[in-house]
């Protein structure tokens, strides 16, 4: 018995430590193990798609990598200098910003007085620098730790492989450490599958087009920095009750006061179709039953970016909505 008892503590306490060791041994490279995964989730319809043409899983796998990596490799080499410069031009233009005229030109009874004035522009000019240097630092950053993002890149497309491949296998071992019964396992990869999907397709890859179509409405007319706006597009159209008004509206302002009056329709016509886009894609990918509750989403992703960074925008929502679906179980009896 003594015995026993000891065999079940050395092995919890060998468990126990390898979990922890593991746990190091990943925590450098957990991002790119998480964005692999991800990776690996958008596309295997796709790749459920070509495993019927080509009839090779490893051929099937590795053209999905190959046409990432070009997907991602030449935008990156082209645009990379362009979004440097911008993000310079825009930080140096911050430096010069006159906030005080328009806040007393704007809001005359408010601003009456001309210390409160200064004051007032003092703390937005020094929000938007604040901003647009933490940009250009970002960048900065990203050239200089260029042989570790490539190492990082190396292990998401490893994980994206491998996922891919052997997916079947991976959802199958991921099944057996769960303790429930095959009924609950069933309807919580259901549900999860839902959430997973309302999450990525239904939030960021929709606030992806529509930052992308409102990015194009500001090239095309000629916008300064449109590159650097059509990303932040990008960034607030994924986040819910937010969208890509915040960012076109005041570009569309700014050029009516400026005479550009063909340039302001034109990308007032572009901003109204990201912004109403979503009402067709949205429900076109997500299942209404799978439909996340805003406050959800929103609580998730503003948690999330606080906890793991911007990764946190779509781990955040999922871990919530996970744990509303197994208390929903448990709830109702439904775990064993």
């Amino acid at each position: 018995m003594e015995d026993e008892f000891f065999k079940k503590i050395m092995t919890s306490i060998i468990l126990i430590s390898l979990i922890v060791l593991t746990f190091f041994i990943l925590k450098p490279i957990w991002y790119s193990v998480v964005i692999g995964l991800i990776l690996a989730y958008v596309f295997s319809p796709v790749y459920t798609w070509l495993i019927k043409k080509i009839k090779s899983k490893n051929l099937s796998a590795a053209f999905i990598c190959a046409f990432l990596i070009l997907l991602i490799l030449i935008p990156f080499w082209f645009l990379t200098p362009i979004v440097i410069n911008q993000s310079i031009k825009l930080y140096l233009a911050s430096q010069q910003i006159d906030f005080m005229t328009p806040l007393k030109t704007t809001f005359p009874d408010f601003f009456a007085t001309d210390q409160f004035s200064a004051e007032v522009a003092n703390i937005l000019q020094a929000f938007v620098k604040k901003i647009t240097n933490y940009l250009v630092d970002s960048f900065a950053n990203l050239i200089l730790n260029f042989p570790t993002l490539l190492l990082q890149f190396f292990v998401v497309f490893f994980i994206l492989f491998f996922v891919l491949r052997d997916k079947d296998e991976f959802i199958g071992y991921v099944k057996g450490l769960l303790p429930f019964s095959k009924e609950v396992e069933v309807k919580l990869f259901d549900y999860s599958r839902g959430i997973t999907s309302a999450v990525i397709y239904g939030q960021v890859i929709v606030g992806i087009i529509q930052g992308l179509i409102a990015g194009i409405g500001f090239f095309i007319f000629g916008v300064s920095n449109s590159l650097i706006l059509a990303l932040v597009a990008m960034l607030v159209s994924i986040l819910p009750l937010l969208g890509p008004y915040l960012v076109w509206v005041p570009v569309v302002i700014y050029l009516l006061i400026a005479g550009n009056t063909v340039s302001a329709i034109g990308v007032l016509v572009f901003g109204l179709i990201a912004s109403t886009i979503d009402n067709i894609l949205r429900p076109a990918i997500v299942s209404r039953r799978t439909k996340l509750h805003s406050s959800i989403v929103l609580t998730g992703m503003i948690g999330g970016l606080f906890v793991f960074g911007i990764l946190g925008i779509i781990l955040g929502p999922l871990i919530l909505s996970y744990l509303l679906v197994i208390l929903e179980f448990y709830k109702n009896k439904n775990i064993k």
